[in-house]
């Protein structure tokens, strides 16, 4: 069975040989995200990444890590009030930003060239553009969450400002670039924004996006970004719109079977935390987490993974343990 033949059928809940493992990490530090378009070094250095990783794993699914263009820029101070929100001017596909993005999506594109997995582009929700941009990681005294108690008006006109570029960005990765589809970024993570308020003023933009993907490529993937801890309340997202989702299992305290059940039988993925087991485990240890995991919610619509990112400096030859365990497991089972 070809990657791209079990990644299918897992997407379809069908009998696969083993089920398929999914990890991904940042090639660069915290410091350096979202400086690509203006250090040509931190942007070479994020391309090349990919190769070293390949080098050590050639992966079930290909993720294109934007980590130096990451969340789209977006200029936002000048905005003092929220009736400000609504003249904001987020990237063309024709800007810089978009310009780079497609390059670093070719080069990456080109490093994998010859492989039947999937290739996915990282894609960030319109909340998570405007939130880094007004309170970039900030969780204490944000301005977001005030501005949309204040003026949600305001802040939606925003949201589907940010909507139609990415929707723009989105239909240039898949058309012109060539990428499967979109792996699909989202939270509210530790109820950033207050759940009534996430699912009446914001949650329409995401799944705005999200339809529009799904016209153009039917196997984009759900990131619910569960991160280090910060969980999200999943019943925000269940019906959002893909072909697969994955939650945070550790972040979020849900398993992957009661995962795919509040998604409506779809399949799912993760199971391993960021940097426990994954991280510092012995092979043995991985082995048995792995087993874990699918003796916990089977092989039918589920593929292995982590719940967000893994440490940047991990040894890549441990996702071949995990695959190596699941080769075993479906042997024995």
């Amino acid at each position: 069975m070809t990657k791209r033949e079990r990644f299918m059928k897992f997407l379809a809940g069908e009998p696969v040989d083993r089920v398929p493992v999914a990890f991904f990490h940042h090639f660069c530090g915290p410091s350096e995200w979202f400086r690509g378009l203006e250090n040509e070094e931190i942007f070479q250095k994020n391309i090349d990444g990919h190769r070293k990783a390949l080098e050590v794993f050639d992966p079930d699914v290909i993720k294109i890590m934007n980590d130096s263009l990451m969340i789209m820029p977006l200029d936002t101070s000048f905005v003092e009030k929220p009736s400000d929100l609504r003249k904001i001017q987020p990237p063309t596909v024709d800007s810089p930003y978009g310009r780079k993005t497609r390059e670093l999506t070719m080069k990456v594109k080109e490093i994998y060239a010859g492989k039947d997995a999937p290739i996915y582009a990282t894609g960030f929700s319109p909340i998570m553009v405007l939130k880094s941009s007004i309170d970039g990681m900030e969780f204490v005294n944000p301005r977001l969450p005030k501005m949309l108690e204040e003026d949600p008006e305001s802040v939606v006109a925003a949201l589907n400002i940010l909507a139609d570029a990415i929707m723009d960005l989105n239909e240039m990765l898949i058309k012109e670039c060539g990428v499967d589809g979109i792996y699909f970024s989202v939270n509210n993570q530790s109820h950033f924004i207050p759940d009534e308020l996430f699912t009446k003023y914001v949650a329409d933009t995401d799944k705005k996006v999200m339809e529009h993907a799904n016209k153009l490529s039917p196997i984009n993937l759900l990131h619910i970004c569960g991160y280090h801890g910060r969980g999200n309340n999943l019943e925000l997202f269940k019906d959002y719109p893909a072909a697969a989702y994955n939650i945070a299992v550790y972040a979020e305290g849900v398993s992957l079977s009661a995962g795919k059940k509040l998604f409506g039988g779809k399949p799912v993925f993760g199971g391993f935390a960021q940097d426990t087991v994954i991280y510092k485990g012995t092979r043995e240890e991985v082995k048995k987490a792995t087993w874990d995991i699918l003796d916990e919610c089977g092989q039918l619509g589920v593929m292995i993974g982590a719940d967000c990112t893994v440490p940047n400096d991990i040894d890549d030859d441990r996702f071949n343990w995990v695959r190596d365990a699941a080769i075993e497991y479906a042997e024995k089972h």
